[in-house]
């Protein structure tokens, strides 16, 4: 009968020792500091550099290409004015006019002359009708047609107008029935440039110019004819040129033109690749299979399929095509921040 609290004591005392144990387990791990996950951005030879493993690029469809030296049209300045076209909407305006005025002239003396022809008849025989009836209606007839020779007359006046204007292309194309071009720039999607060249291009102006906006964006200009009227504050050979894009009304614009037989080797960056941030232009290179590292691409140096590149890059240089904003986004992002939440009820805040 003794043995019974002994019996009893046993188990506490196990279950003491076991609560110890735990207690000292849990504040030992509780004291260990909190290892934050590795950084993906370091600094190497002076460079920041974005650590993103290959299933990461997988994942991401990051999309390299690799840089090759290649044959750069050599390119010179000129400048150019964005025209105001409201003359040439009103001139076609009054062509159309025009036109569908000799309809309505021409319906009428139709009308004039086979009332006088009635009525000439009509005194031929037997003189039915007085002589003076038959001199009013010979008297309308003729008013009616002179008025339809003057309208006939003001069409090719206008035609040459706008030509004298704004120059034989534009002009053919504005007088069509149905004119895409004069379409395009009353609905504000295209725009005329006056671009005048060096008097070498006199004879033969390039098909296509590079216009810079003021967007700092690169617009393709597509050759039009030359321009009857030059700016009187430059010298040189005026052409016009059509724009894809609206351009504010006699704003003067640079644009770039190929100088012919001037053509230099050089590493051309795909357009593709470049990104801005901080008003400049920059391209991530791979500099490991799973490193890039960003660099600068001199923004001035942009031709129509891309950027010349300077002294940062070389042929074989493997550029980034696809993805360089996710890379810029993750060396922006802070590092070094711990994501572990050790208490919590202090996450839900």
């Amino acid at each position: 009968m003794k043995l019974k609290p002994m019996l009893l004591v046993m188990p506490l005392l196990a279950l003491a020792a076991g609560g110890g144990w735990y207690s000292h387990q849990f504040f030992s791990a509780s004291a260990l500091p909190v290892t934050p996950p590795q950084s993906t951005v370091q600094t190497i030879k002076g460079e920041t550099v974005v650590t993103v493993s290959l299933q990461a690029q997988q994942a991401s469809r990051i999309m390299l290409t690799a840089l090759s030296a290649t044959a750069i049209q050599q390119k010179m300045n000129a400048y150019a004015t964005v025209l105001d076209l409201q003359p040439l909407f009103t001139l076609r305006d009054q062509w159309a006019n025009a036109h569908a005025n000799i309809t309505s002239l021409n319906a009428q003396a139709t009308n004039s002359r086979a009332q006088y022809e009635r009525s000439r008849q009509l005194f031929n025989d037997d003189q039915n009708i007085s002589q003076k009836s038959v001199q009013d209606a010979q008297t309308l007839m003729q008013n009616d047609i002179a008025k339809l020779d003057a309208a006939r007359a003001m069409l090719p006046r206008l035609a040459a107008t706008i030509q004298q204007q704004f120059g034989e292309s534009i002009a053919h194309n504005v007088l069509l029935p149905k004119s895409d071009l004069l379409q395009s720039l009353q609905s504000g999607q295209a725009s005329i440039l006056r671009v005048t060249l060096p008097n070498t291009y006199a004879a033969v102006a390039p098909n296509n110019v590079t216009v810079q906006s003021a967007q700092e964006q690169a617009l393709t200009a597509q050759k039009l004819s030359s321009s009857p009227q030059a700016d009187p504050s430059l010298q040189g050979s005026p052409w016009l040129y059509l724009v894809p894009h609206a351009l504010p009304m006699g704003s003067r614009l640079t644009v770039q033109l190929p100088i012919p037989n001037q053509t230099l080797s050089g590493i051309l960056i795909p357009e593709s690749a470049v990104i801005w941030y901080g008003g400049q232009t920059w391209a991530y290179v791979r500099t490991a299979p799973n490193q890039f590292t960003r660099r600068f691409v001199p923004a001035h140096n942009e031709t129509g399929q891309g950027f010349i590149a300077d002294h940062s890059f070389r042929a074989g240089d493997v550029v980034v095509t696809q993805g360089a904003q996710l890379l810029l986004s993750e060396e922006l992002k802070p590092q070094g921040i711990s994501t572990i939440c050790k208490d919590p009820p202090e996450c839900d805040d």
